[in-house]
């Protein structure tokens, strides 16, 4: 359906959120209220839908996550057919808390580990739960040990945007690999914090320059709306590419794509779990948020 709607043949990775439960409630998390929702996908629904994308667009890698993946009881039994029935990439982004001993249960099936902070130490607890920055770097320590490579994901905002290259140099002495700098947008939680948003986004270009000159121990990939001008707020279709990097899939079954890619398609397409089938339903929506570029500085 849609290939045959937008001449997409090739999707490379799948979002796969299995759930909206999570046992934290970060100030900044675009989920908000959607985190009290029951929606969840069943594991059978879950690699169903898994081998529906690698049969029909070539899907080759798949990254779960939630709400929180490790409160997901299935997790292992997606994590292995994921890995061991379709010979995917499998990577999981997390808030690593407490998790040790489910990631040691599926640790030979995982490619990646990714941990979400917010800084270092107390910046970290006060946007997301006290106790969360140890636990996330006891989760990684653990994975280094079990031979998982370890990734990082950070949203910048007013409170830690000063803490990137802090928390990058504390990551790389543990082993971690990659570090990835997001956008903080105005929505779920984060609407109730306007405090957190950077409203100087001079400082985006400071970081960023601060990045470039500096020697780091991993590799850090930065939006490209992290910057003075933002992202462009219309989204128009780009021409219609036969291949995209990945689709994002909810609990509900709704499908997101970059709208950089599919233009008004971007938020049109649905999973039907029980038909194990993907329908369009286009969108009413003409302005859409434009998926945009990464900015990568190498580790030195």
């Amino acid at each position: 359906m849609i290939g045959e709607v937008t001449g997409i043949r090739k999707i490379r990775m799948l979002y796969l959120q299995l759930l909206y439960r999570c046992n934290f409630t970060c100030l900044h998390c675009f989920h908000g209220k959607r985190l009290q929702y029951a929606d969840a996908f069943t594991a059978e629904e879950a690699v169903s839908l898994l081998s529906l994308m690698r049969d029909e667009y070539g899907t080759e890698a798949v990254t779960l996550l939630g709400g929180e993946p490790f409160v997901y009881r299935e997790l292992p039994q997606v994590v292995r057919h994921a890995k061991q029935e379709l010979g995917q990439r499998v990577e999981i982004c997390t808030n690593g808390y407490r998790i040790e001993r489910r990631l040691t249960e599926i640790a030979p099936h995982l490619d990646l580990l990714r941990v979400s902070l917010e800084g270092v130490g107390s910046t970290n607890d006060g946007i997301r739960k006290r106790g969360s920055y140890q636990s996330a770097l006891s989760s990684l320590s653990l994975a280094r040990d079990l031979g998982v490579p370890t990734g990082a994901t950070m949203t910048v905002t007013s409170r830690n945007i000063g803490e990137v290259l802090p928390l990058a140099s504390i990551l790389g002495q543990l082993g971690v690999r990659q570090l990835k700098l997001h956008h903080l947008r105005p929505v779920g939680n984060a609407a109730d914090h306007p405090e957190l948003l950077v409203t100087d986004t001079t400082a985006y270009g400071r970081l960023r320059e601060e990045l470039a000159r500096t020697r780091l121990p991993l590799e850090v990939i930065v939006d490209e709306d992290l910057s003075e001008s933002g992202a462009p707020e219309v989204c128009a279709p780009s021409g219609g590419p036969r291949e995209i990097d990945r689709i994002e899939a909810d609990p509900r079954g709704g499908l997101t794509m970059s709208c950089k890619a599919v233009g008004k398609d971007s938020h049109a397409f649905w999973y039907e779990k029980a038909a194990n089938r993907i329908v369009h339903r286009p969108s009413t929506t003409d302005e859409l948020t434009l998926s945009v570029p990464d900015v990568v500085y190498a580790r030195a």
